[in-house]
């Protein structure tokens, strides 16, 4: 089983996951940038978290046979901070670069007014980018918020099969396939999905532009999570084609509309060993 985690946040795990996500069958994902989990003070905080993102966790990614791409934003929660609100006129330097196959998160945290602003200003960067756009769904008030991220995503000049609506489940599955959209789908532990109530969704929706992530970060989550739905999948009766569509195939259509993806990683133990002069290592060899 070839697996692809469409979102999760490296940056917040250890070396010891991407191990265990290799031996599972992980050999791509992409890490969106995303809220640190207490306020940023200054925009230039986020520079260096991009530059992570497009250098060293790549790196870090390579040394387990993890292919690593990312996508870059200002996100929704941080939306609301003036402090951070230059972040969005020195979105276009980074861009450009060449692993990063997506806009986001941009989204609704809350649904304010400045949330409004920087989703509509986002979505048109990745039109101007030629990029696909991955839209984070809030998680309080949930078919609200789809309806009115559905309603700017028809205003803007962003084609909706270049959108990612994610963090969907039961209320909010009909209304986002019938807007055209790709639909993405977090299993956690405690809230979000489970594997279960996944392949139940699979069974009534199809597999048609469906895209499953583990979400996982800094919180009580599960990198594994992808796995463990390819295997409920088995388990319910879907054939290996079906789960190799939902976990590899699905995701590669969608982020290779960047004309961005490289799967080509050396496997484990094959990439170079040093980042700008820095490994992966503590206490020698």
């Amino acid at each position: 089983m070839r697996i692809f985690d469409p979102h999760i946040h490296m940056t917040s795990r250890t070396t010891n996951d991407y191990e265990a996500m290799y031996a599972a069958g992980v050999r791509a994902v992409v890490e969106p940038s995303f809220w640190l989990g207490q306020p940023r003070t200054s925009p230039e905080s986020f520079y260096d978290y991009f530059d992570a993102l497009l250098g060293w966790e790549p790196f870090r990614a390579a040394q387990y046979g993890v292919a690593h791409h990312c996508t870059l934003a200002l996100n929704p929660k941080e939306a609301n901070d003036p402090r951070c609100a230059p972040v969005l006129d020195e979105l276009p330097r980074y861009l450009v670069k060449d692993s990063v196959v997506a806009v986001g998160e941009i989204g609704y945290d809350s649904m304010t007014p400045a949330e409004d602003h920087a989703l509509a200003a986002q979505l048109q960067l990745a039109a101007d980018h030629e990029l696909p756009a991955l839209v984070h769904t809030p998680h309080r008030d949930k078919a609200a918020g789809l309806r009115r991220t559905i309603d700017v995503v028809r205003e803007s000049h962003l084609a909706p099969e270049l959108v990612l609506l994610d963090h969907l489940n039961e209320t909010t599955v009909a209304e986002a396939r019938d807007s055209g959209c790709w639909l993405g789908f977090s299993i956690y532990p405690d809230t979000k999905m489970d594997p279960d109530r996944m392949v139940r969704i699979l069974r009534e929706h199809g597999t048609e532009r469906m895209l499953v992530n583990s979400a996982a970060d800094w919180g009580r989550s599960d990198p594994l999570k992808t796995r463990h739905v390819g295997d409920a999948m088995l388990a319910a009766g879907f054939s290996e084609d079906e789960v190799d569509q939902v976990l590899w195939r699905n995701p590669v259509a969608f982020y290779g509309q960047s004309d961005r993806l490289d799967l080509d990683v050396p496997a484990p133990g094959g990439a170079p060993a040093t980042h700008e002069g820095n490994s992966i290592l503590r206490g020698g060899e």
